[in-house]
């Protein structure tokens, strides 16, 4: 057992969101051309390609119409807002807040009231532009936070009445799927099995994924509630010494690991000849270590987004960033003042999910929900206007 047990086994942290949300339906992807052979440290080509959008609805004067994804976090809520381009789809607004929903809820159960109030007002910004862009679909989820939280639900109904946005908060399961649905095409090609990641603010999903014609086939899944947020918030200790900083970093990763252990005894099998494992991360975490990585000035979703590097190199940024004082970390280009102190937390998980997957590099992925949620909703909206077009034709065919 870990010595800080998940917070969601705390005392009157309650589940929800059991269950698959249905609200939109799936489908399956072309997988993008193959590319040439690559070192490490290219990036994968940004395709992204879906069945169906070339067909979608049109707008006045024959526009594109726009589509939208938002996805409430524990630590962030984003928004983007695209039309169809052929197979493709271009982003034409975006939004990005940390709102720190989350904070506090590892303790209380509940969110807070300053937690909520910086949410609304990130909330009000995304409703804005949902007008102004005149969004014909658009899915809004919230995940971990608005799960666990006793009060969750309350603050949805609030966020329909003050914005008119209908947050759905969707299942861990759920989350697992549009982030690998969102970020699939940037998985490394190979025969071997992969594993593709989510670090989240209140929670991480594990995904386990095999080749299998235009998408990965999920063999096996899981989530725990642990995200950058709640192990900070849960795993408490002094950043003042080294020594203290490195303790707080070895219980993180003690409490992390011993969460993952039912995934990592399933998995154990498929990661025996780890020359052909891959894995693939989607979160602010393995972004950030990125930039890192890279020595980037200022954050480059360009350099990031489909860059490969080598495992070694993002467990020695971790353990570099873990020995840091907060000060020296928020110095950091692509860090500052807003990942300085959940940082730490992000590269125990993430050391963690190489202990228990030790695939040789790691791909990157600037993507996940978000575009998962737009594919879904774009290929749903085609099929729906495909069928309307049969239907139609087979009237006037009768006539």
């Amino acid at each position: 057992m870990a010595d800080n047990p998940p917070p969601d086994m705390i005392k009157g942290h309650g589940k929800r969101g059991g269950g698959s949300s249905g609200k939109v339906a799936d489908f399956r992807y072309k997988r993008p051309p193959r590319p040439e052979p690559r070192s490490v440290g290219t990036r994968k080509p940004r395709a992204l390609t879906a069945e169906g959008p070339s067909f979608a609805p049109k707008g006045p004067a024959g526009s594109r119409q726009a589509y939208a994804a938002l996805d409430l976090g524990t630590n962030n809520c984003r928004l983007l807002i695209a039309r169809p381009s052929g197979e493709n789809f271009t982003v034409i607004d975006a939004f990005s807040r940390v709102v720190r929903l989350g904070e506090g809820l590892a303790m209380n159960g509940q969110l807070s009231d300053q937690a909520m109030e910086r949410t609304m007002a990130a909330l009000h910004v995304c409703a804005e532009k949902l007008r102004r862009r005149h969004v014909r679909l658009a899915r809004s989820v919230a995940t971990e936070a608005c799960r666990r939280a006793s009060n969750g639900a309350q603050f949805i109904e609030r966020v329909r009445e003050e914005t008119g946005i209908a947050l759905d908060i969707i299942s861990a399961q759920e989350e697992a799927r549009l982030a690998v649905l969102g970020c699939h095409v940037l998985l490394e090609d190979g025969p071997g099995p992969a594993v593709i990641f989510d670090i989240g603010g209140g929670s991480t999903e594990l995904v386990l994924v095999e080749p299998s014609g235009a998408v990965p086939r999920i063999i096996d899944w899981m989530s725990v509630p642990y995200g950058v947020v709640s192990l900070s918030d849960t795993v408490g200790g002094s950043d003042d010494e080294l020594a203290a900083r490195q303790e707080r970093y070895a219980r993180m990763k003690h409490a992390v690991l011993s969460a993952f252990e039912p995934f990592a005894q399933r998995v154990r099998a498929f990661a025996r000849d780890r020359s052909t494992i891959r894995l693939l991360g989607t979160s602010g975490t393995v972004t950030t270590l990125a930039s890192v990585h890279l020595g980037l000035p200022q954050y480059d979703r360009q350099a990031v987004d489909g860059l490969i590097v080598h495992s070694s190199a993002m467990r020695d940024i971790s353990a570099r960033l873990s020995s840091m004082s907060p000060a020296e970390r928020q110095a950091l280009p692509c860090i500052g003042d807003d990942r300085a102190s959940l940082v730490v937390a992000g590269c125990a998980i993430l050391e963690s999910i190489l202990d228990i997957w030790p695939a040789p590099t790691l791909g990157v992925a600037d993507r996940g929900i978000r575009e998962g949620i737009l594919r879904s909703l774009i290929a749903a909206d085609a099929q729906g206007e495909r069928s309307r077009a049969e239907i139609l034709a087979a009237r006037g065919d009768a006539k």
